[in-house]
This record gives C-alpha cells, structure tokens and sequence, in this order.
C-alpha cells in the first residue's frame, strides 16, 4: 500500500497517496482542476496546458496532471495567478474555434463551454481571422469530425493507439497547421469507436447516430446496466420524454459507458452502445388470450386461466438471458417442477474479445446457474413437443423461430395444450401462443443483472412501462398467487 502523505491544496490540509497525481487528488476531494488532455485511462501527456497550478516555491506555474503529490507540497489552483494562467491557456484553445455552440452537438456538456463561464469571460485579445480546417468529416459509420472545433488534446488519438491499438487516427501536419486525420487508408471502424466521442471535450467528434436528435438539456440520465452481453458494463441511459417530437419519437436517444473499475472501466462497445434500436419496436402492450378467439383480459383473469393451465403439469419453461436475478427466483418458485430451457442458442451467440466483448449476447444466464437451475437442449425441448410431452409451454422473450425456424417453431407450439408467450416485443412466433403476456423492458423496471464473473449490478428504472406490461417477477408471483388462491400449490 501506498505511503499517504499531506499536503495542502488551496490552503486546506488533505491527505492522498505519495506520488498520486495533484489533479486526481484534488478530485478526490471535490475541487475541480480544469483539464483537456488528461484521462485517467489515456495518461498525461500535459500538452493542453489547462491545469495549470501555482506550487509554492516554483519559479512558474506548473501543470497538476505531472505534478505528483509530496509530503509538504502546497498548492493553489484558484489563486490569481492559477485562474490567470488557466484563462490564457482557454483563450489559446479559442483563437481559432469556431462559434458555432448554436448548431453544435456537444453544447450543453461542452468542456470549452463550461470552463469559458467559469474561468473565461474575457476580452479577447485576438483580432485575425479565425483558421478555417475541415468540417463534416465522416469518420467512420458512427462517428463525425470537424476539425475546426478540435484542441488537439489528443485523447481521441491515444484511444486508438493505447486501447484498441487499431490507429485509425493520428495528428499531422505540423505548427498552426496541425490537425487530426484519418490515418491513410482507414475508416474509424473498430468495436470501440463510439467512446472516441465520449472522450472528446469539445465537439470535433461527434455521434452520427445522436447528431440533430434532441438537445442535451432534454435528456434524463438513469444508471443502468448494458443488456448486450455477459459482461454487464455499467451504462447511463439517456432518455427524451420531454420533448417526445424530437429523436423520431424514440424514448431513448442513446447509451453511454458509465465508469465501473470492476467491470468495464471508462468503456463500452459499440454492439452495446447501438443495441437499443429496437426497444420499442413491435411492444407488447395488452393482456390478450388469441385462441379460440383474440381477447383482452384483465390480469387477474389472464393470471387465473394460465393458473388453471398449469394445474395439469408437464411444463416446459423457455426464458431468456434478460430475466434479472429478481426474475429468476419468481420463476423457480412458480416452476419448481418444469422443464427449463435456457441454453445460448446461435442468436445468443456471437463475437468476443480481449477488451470487453463477450460471446454470450445476453446478461444474466449466470444469476440462473446460481439458483442451481438446469437448462435442457432445444432440440430436446423439439422432441418432447413432437410427442406431445409438453402440456403447457411457457416462453419468455425467446424467438423459437430463430431456433427452429418460423414454421416448425410454429408446429411445435402448436402441439402445445396450451402456449404462453411473455416479453416486451413481439416475435415472428408469438401470434401461435394461447395467451400472450406484455412483459418490461429492462430500462422500465429496476433489477440486478449477474455477470459471467458473478458480479452482482444493479439497474434502475429509466422509463414507464408500455400499455399494461409489468416486471416478469411480478407477473410470476401474479400466477403463484393465483395457483395458491385456488389452494394447488405451486406449478409442477
């Protein structure tokens, strides 16, 4: 373990880790140093000249982001030589940005926006014309740039070099000329790119997916858990009810990696990032029985029939990795006796790699192997249906048309006695079910997701629910109850 030492910050004793650098201990402490180039995951190479400090017994400011900290060490980042050296440093960074902050994206979250209204709002002492760089530049399929707007912090360039060593960007040219281009013969298309955008602090690189949607300033933010595979990075969901016309009427505008050291770190993919375009596509928003006839039920009367059903056992329960650990157990509980079948199928499969991509594109299979929960083989889950060992077949947010194909999957359901399908989108399958049960999608509920690993996160509700669709726990503990209404006990 680090020595700790004190030292004094702004005429305040604190104490922090020998050696630790001077701005991230300040934060740790709540004063805000302000910054560009540094990131502490992309290091400090000290070039933007914003963190500047004034240290006593130095001859001249020095920079926080490479002054470590010292027993004895006194520091002052708002004295009147830090601010003033801080301004100049801003107004360096302006002489040739554009005002643009109007048509901009990155305004309202912008660091030269932010830091201008707090340590700016000067005269400014430049009189030439402005240099003019390339505008519009598409970067890749998700990102744009404008070089006009860019500091050359070079955060976007250490990304690729450091993280995903795919060296799509780099500076070139030289003096006043200088800017940041695609390296010859690439396109930024690597599985990280969208982070470039989360790392830039002002607004050279922007998302080409969330470009002219809905200002920021509308968004709400909810902490959240990425659904795309089993590592679970922890997300914040950025979601537009406030001005519902804007982002094509989508509730939400986008994703964004939130900082986890355990889990994902400052990062996320961009299958992550751009997974959730088809989170409100085809939703399930009514409690309906679709044989003999198509009906909407209450829930009460839906819990009933389905409980009535599951009285005559030889259950087989399909579930999805998107159950949340909280749904898991509900469904143990009302299936104690069933068949269960969970097993990552080939849609549940796909790429992975050193970073943070994993190859079971769901996130919570682990909760289940935790409850001691066995999953049989679909083809297993086929022969049992071809002679007529199944009853009651219940499915929760799996297309066995992806599996089977669409029309066996549908003569399989249909060997059923009776079929249940439950989840938020409907599916080329779910038309071939007796009952059909709208469930929540994951930024509509709170719940807990565990990883491959066995980490255990937790996910808030960002969103209400659509039509009647309720939590999957909840609806499980609705047929329990039912069963136990009726005095029946649990399913078997």
């Amino acid at each position: 373990m680090a020595k700790r030492v004190k030292f004094k910050l702004n005429g305040r004793e604190i104490e922090a880790e020998e050696g630790r650098l001077v701005i991230d201990a300040a934060k740790d402490v709540g004063v805000e140093i302000p910054h560009y180039c540094y990131h502490p995951a992309l290091g400090n190479p000290g070039n933007c000249r914003m963190c500047v400090v004034e240290v006593a017994g130095a001859p001249k400011p020095q920079i926080s982001c490479r002054t470590a900290v010292r027993e004895g060490l006194d520091v002052q980042s708002d004295s009147a030589a830090a601010k003033r050296a801080q301004a100049s440093a801003l107004e360096l960074h302006l002489v040739n940005h554009p005002l643009d902050c109007p048509v901009c994206d990155q305004s309202g979250e912008c660091g030269l926006q932010d830091y201008y209204m707090k340590i700016g709002q000067y005269q400014s002492q430049v009189r030439e014309n402005k240099q003019h760089k390339d505008k519009r530049v598409e970067a890749g399929p998700h990102v744009m740039l404008d070089q006009e707007r860019c500091i050359l912090c070079t955060r976007c360039t250490r990304f690729v070099e450091n993280v995903t060593k795919t060296y799509e960007l780099g500076v070139f040219r030289r003096g006043h000329a200088e800017r940041v281009e695609l390296t010859p013969g690439k396109v930024l298309d690597n599985d990280y790119s969208g982070n470039v955008v989360d790392i830039c602090p002002v607004g050279a690189l922007t998302d080409r997916d969330f470009r002219y949607k809905v200002r920021v300033w509308y968004l709400d933010k909810t902490d959240s858990v990425c659904p795309g595979c089993s590592r679970g990075c922890a997300v914040s969901v950025h979601t537009n009810t406030k001005r519902p016309w804007h982002n094509d009427g989508k509730r939400v505008a986008r994703l964004k990696p939130r900082y986890n050291p355990e889990i994902n770190g400052h990062w996320m993919c961009d299958e992550g990032r751009y997974g959730f375009g088809s989170l409100d596509r085809d939703r399930l928003g009514r409690v309906l029985r679709l044989a003999p006839r198509e009906e909407e039920l209450s829930w009460d009367a839906a819990c009933a029939a389905i409980a009535s059903e599951l009285r005559g056992g030889a259950v087989a329960f399909v579930a999805s990795g998107m159950l949340s650990n909280e749904d898991w157990s509900a469904a143990k509980t009302l299936f104690a006796g069933a068949k269960f079948y969970f097993t990552p199928e080939p849609d549940q499969i796909g790429a992975e790699d050193a970073l943070l991509k994993r190859k079971e594109k769901v996130p919570n299979l682990k909760a289940a192997e935790a409850l001691g929960l066995k999953s049989g083989s679909f083809d297993e889950l086929a022969a049992d249906l071809d002679a007529g060992r199944v009853r009651v077949l219940y499915v929760v947010e799996r297309d066995l048309g992806r599996i089977w194909g669409e029309e066996r999957a549908k003569t399989l359901v249909s060997r059923a006695a009776c079929g249940v399908f439950q989840g938020p989108n409907a599916c080329a399958v779910s038309e071939a079910f007796r009952y059909r049960l709208p469930a929540t999608a994951y930024v509509e509920e709170s719940g807990r997701f565990t990883n491959f690993e066995g980490k255990v996160s937790k996910y808030e509700k960002a969103l209400e629910p659509i039509g009647s669709a309720k939590p999957d726990w909840e609806i499980f503990d609705a047929i329990r109850a039912a069963l136990e209404t009726s005095g029946k006990g649990a399913a078997a």
